[in-house]
Order: C-alpha cells, then structure tokens, then sequence
C-alpha cells in the first residue's frame, strides 16, 4: 500500500515521480516557472544529499562484524522507550525489527500499552521476538490510555538503562544508531544526544526527505524543535526534570527537550540520520494541521522555559508556520552607535544615511562616519550639510590607506554606547525597528553579535548567515533565494545560532569587541567580520542571525569587487591567514557546528 501526501490526488500519489510531476504541474500554474525552476533546483540538490545518505540506514556485513564485535571502555544500556496505542500491525513488526538488527547489542525495549482492548497481536509478536530472537523486551499493558505523556513516563517507569532513547511507535532507527550513541557517549560522556533524521512513507531507502540539524543552537530551539529525534538521554537526568508533563501533550517532547537543554551538562548532536520518521495522513511529520493544539503547547512551552531560566520575553506566532518567534525584553534607553566607513559616493551614503534616519523607530542612536580619503569637494560639502540636517551625526577622519578592519578600529575609539553597529555605506534599512531587533539578541548574557537577513535590489537573499569552512574559505547562505523563502528546516525565517554574519550590517556588544580585540587588522578587506565572529564565539558568546530584520544591501558598489588583478591577489592572501587562524573549520569534522557537514565543503543552501 502506498503512502498518500495530503492534496494529492490517488492517481498521483502512485510513485515519487507522479508525486513530482502533478506538484511540479501545481506550481506552475499557481507561482509560474520562475518559482518552478527555483524550486526545481532545489529539489534536486536534495535528492542528491538523498541518494547518499538514505543508505546509511542498513549496514554491510563487514560494518555490522565490526560494530557488533567491538568492546567500549563503557558499555551502557539503553533503553528505548516506545509508548504504544493501537499502533498497525505492519508498523510494529517494522518497529521490532529495527530495534533486533541493532548492531549495539546491550539495549532493552520498554513498551507501554495503552492501545484498546482486542489488539492481541501486540502482546503475540512481543513473545514471539523474546521466544524466537531473545530480544529484551520489557511490555506492559496499561490499564487505560493515560495519553502521549502518562504512556511515555510509563515505559521510562519499567526501564532500568544508564540511558532512555526515545522512539515513536510508527517509526525507525537505523541499524547503527545505538553503536553511533554509545560511540559518542564514550568520547564525550555526552548527557544528551540528537541525531539527524530522515522522513519516509513506505521503505527507508525511499526516504523523501532528510533534517540535517545544526550542532546545539539554544536561540533556534526557542523558535521550533529542531532538536526532535533520536533523542537520547541519561537516565539521572531524564528524572531530574520530571519526565514528561501531560499539559504539553501535542508537543510534549519539545517541553520536555527544553528542560533537558537547562539541566545538562553535555549535549551532543550526531550529524548522522539514525531516527526515520513515518510520514502517514495524520502525522505531524507530515503536517501541523493535523494537530493545531500542538502549535499552542510548543508556544506555551517556550513561554514557560523562558520563565525558568530568567529570561523577559514575549513568545508570538512565527510567519513560518508552525515556528515561533521570540522577542527579548531589553532597556530601549541604552545609547547604540553606528559606525559608516566613507569615501565619496556620497549618493550612496546618502541613501543609506536617510533609511536610517526616516524609518529607524528606535530613540537612543548616533552615526559615527569614518572618512576615509574622499577627494571630491562635494563631499565634504555634504558631511556639513547633513550634519547640519541630523544633529546625531558626526564625522572622524581616518588617513590612512583603504582596510576595512583599521578603519573601523579607529572609528570605535570615539564609541562610548553600549552596543556598537557596523554599517556598509551601501546599506538601506527597510526594518524600522532594526535596531530592537539586533539589541534584543545583543542585550542577552550569553550573546556578543547579531547579524539579519541583507537583500539584494530584486528581492533576493544577498545573507542568510555565513557558513565557515565551505567554498575554500567561508560563504554566504541562500545567496539569490526569494525574500519570503523560508529556507532548509526554517534557517531563513527563524533567529538561529551561526558561526558568523556579515559585518556589512551586523551589531555587537561593545564590551565585547574590546574583550575579543576588535578586528584583526591584518585582515584588511576579507575575512574581518567571520574572523571577529569566531573570536567573539571563541569567548563563548552566541553570534545571531535575525532574519526578522532586514535590509537592501548594495554589495561592493562603492569599493568594487575582488575578482581579478592585484584585489583577488590580495583577497587569496587574505583568505590564506583566514585558514590558518581557524584550521578546524576546514576540516571534515567538527567543521562549522551550525552547518551540518553532510551539506558538503562547495555547499552554501544547504544542499550537498
């Protein structure tokens, strides 16, 4: 039997590519080709991230010999928690059979029944696997069906592993995905682990689709649960939040994820898809409609993880359904300054100036201009007029020759304000409220920089973030995607963790760019702002991509581009010392934490 996609038509949910050509016939006649195409592109990328990682569910002989052979320091039990209710018969056997073909062997599965009266099969195929495979099954029947979270906590009561591994009914694991967990426990003594996952209808090697996560991102958990499957986690501390609470059931598990992340003292994402998740009609994998009380349950949950830690926030709907958004309460009376580097063009800065000064809704700021070796009389003209015009704006000169990091330096010594914004003279606002949408990241403890979503005049994505270590050095994300793209797994329609943003638009916390020691002069034009980025994340303080806030950005059309002559020599120079700071983000692994490597080293969408 074959898996049916909501508003697909029988006839058309045959196969993958009756599936393709009625959805790719839809978007024509409802978006026209140019989304078509663009979604085309996209979809192919995907598959062939597909193609090599849906393999990874089965092992071959010789990686089943060598896992099942090999003996850890520390040979934890793991217990798979699995709450049961009136789960199909094909499902469940499925289910036993992905458990029993585990190349881990000390695990044990806890099941706990809530399914109606008359569903013998269960109980049967539960003693028929003890008596024929000797798997260690522990089943209970329950004597009502308690819901998701009663059902859950009561598999977690019959369990006895050092770990809980969490897995739905009318799902699978890989057969590497305990030895991959206990692999990960012994090299780090991780408390919580999280796989990536892969979802499917009818087989795992006809998997549709993959969620290839980021490494911990605690301001991306806040807008969804990205983290969702294969959870794992220490059986002490699985207790000492509380195990699962009833009141969130619809999004249980992301309550109880939010608890775990406050407690534990190690997480560890696995960058491997070892959960596959059934997509099915009904399914959440497949579509939150099916399930409206979940969205108020995860909204409700975020709200009360935020009280818990101390945090002042306000939780809203997300315009990417069914994420949320987060908006951080901050003292609006802190003065912020906003450094321009200037050389002539002055139409350019002038624009850039008057989207700042008539849309910015935020009181407290001053325009620090950095000139930097104008030769046209007019522009000096300027700088009185329009200092004339706006009495919160000064200029400083800088004498020396063009480096972007020197230039900046300099223009921060005349910067008493708490936060500090660095501004390309070829910047147009568009967000009036810009500046409380980077100061409320900013204002955060455990935050030292927030770069937003840039623009190109089409409406195309300029920055979505920058992805370190791809395309010989590092990138920007989603370059040339529509505005209103939510991107892969939500990454351009929710605030999420990055390695870097660019500086072209991007705010800091002034303490800390003293603390990280500003920007590295050396680098003079390349590099400077993911090189900042990653110092001030080598400190241990988060850099935010905000795609809330937005802005035109006219990229190089004052300095020109870097692609030939002595530019692109120096560009290479510059991209060398890059590389050498920061040699473990060229590596296979760990690489960029908030870019999963599976994308591969020439990927800037993430695609393979």
């Amino acid at each position: 039997m074959k898996g049916n996609h909501p508003g697909v038509p029988d006839w058309a949910n045959h196969t993958q590519i009756t599936r393709l050509a009625y959805k790719t016939v839809r978007m024509l006649k409802n978006e026209g080709l140019s989304q078509t195409v663009f979604a085309a592109k996209y979809v192919v990328g995907r598959w062939a991230k597909l193609k090599k990682l849906k393999k990874g569910f089965y092992l071959t002989d010789e990686e089943r010999k060598m896992q099942s052979g090999r003996q850890f320091p520390f040979m934890p039990k793991i217990s798979i928690i699995v709450p049961l209710f009136n789960t199909p018969d094909k499902y469940f056997t499925e289910l036993l059979d992905s458990v029993k073909n585990q190349s881990y062997g000390n695990w044990e599965l806890c099941l706990a029944d809530g399914s109606n009266d008359g569903r013998s099969f269960i109980r049967e195929t539960v003693d028929r696997y003890i008596s024929e495979y000797g798997c260690n099954i522990v089943y209970k029947k329950l004597e009502r069906n308690g819901g998701i979270s009663e059902n859950t906590n009561a598999a977690i009561e019959i369990s006895s592993g050092d770990y809980i591994g969490l897995l739905d009914h009318d799902d699978l694991l890989a057969e590497s995905a305990l030895y991959d967990v206990v692999d990960e426990i012994n090299r780090s003594g991780a408390e919580f682990l999280y796989s990536d996952e892969a979802t499917f209808i009818d087989r795992p090697k006809d998997s549709e689709s993959m969620h290839l996560k980021p490494d911990y991102s605690p301001y991306y958990l806040n807008g969804c649960n990205y983290i969702c499957h294969f959870s794992v986690i220490k059986r002490e501390l699985a207790y000492s939040v509380g195990l699962y609470h009833s009141e969130y059931d619809g999004s249980q598990d992301f309550d109880f994820t939010l608890r775990i992340t406050e407690k534990a003292g190690k997480i560890v994402h696995i960058p491997k898809p070892l959960y596959w998740w059934r997509i099915h009609p009904g399914s959440v994998a497949e579509d939150i409609s099916s399930k409206p009380y979940a969205y108020t349950a995860a909204k409700r949950a975020v709200e009360d993880h935020l009280k818990r830690t101390g945090v002042e926030a306000e939780v809203l709907y997300s315009r990417a359904v069914p994420m949320l958004r987060v908006k951080y309460a901050f003292d609006e009376s802190k003065k912020i300054s906003i450094l321009i580097p200037t050389c002539d063009h002055t139409d350019i800065l002038d624009r850039c100036i008057r989207s700042i000064e008539e849309k910015t809704t935020y009181k407290n700021y001053e325009i620090i201009l950095i000139e930097n070796n104008s030769k046209l009389d007019e522009t000096f003209r300027y700088y009185d007029d329009i200092c004339a015009e706006f009495s919160n704006i000064r200029v400083v000169r800088y004498p020396g020759s063009f480096n972007f990091s020197a230039i900046n330096n300099f223009g921060f010594k005349y910067v008493d304000a708490e936060y500090t914004v660095f501004c390309n003279n070829d910047i147009e606002i568009i967000t009036p409220d810009w500046l409380q949408e980077m100061a409320m990241f900013v204002s955060q403890k455990d935050v030292g920089a927030c770069g937003v979503k840039l623009l190109y005049p089409d409406d195309t994505i300029q920055h979505g973030g920058i992805a370190v270590g791809v395309c010989g050095s590092a990138a920007n994300i989603c370059p040339l995607f529509p505005r209103e793209h939510e991107g892969y797994m939500s990454r351009l329609a929710v605030a999420c963790d990055m390695s870097a943003c660019t500086a072209a638009l991007l705010m800091v916390k002034s303490e800390v760019f003293r603390e990280v020691g500003e920007f590295t002069e050396e680098l003079a034009v390349s590099f400077n702002d993911v090189d900042l980025c990653l110092k001030i994340r080598e400190k241990g303080y988060s850099v935010i991509f905000n795609p809330e806030c937005e802005a035109y950005h006219y990229e190089s059309r004052s300095r020109g581009y870097d692609n030939k002559g002595e530019k692109k020599k120096r560009m290479e120079r510059e991209k060398a010392i890059f590389r050498s700071r920061w040699p473990s983000y060229f590596e296979e692994l760990p690489g960029d934490p908030f870019y999963n490597h599976n994308f591969g080293k020439n990927s800037i969408s993430y695609d393979a």
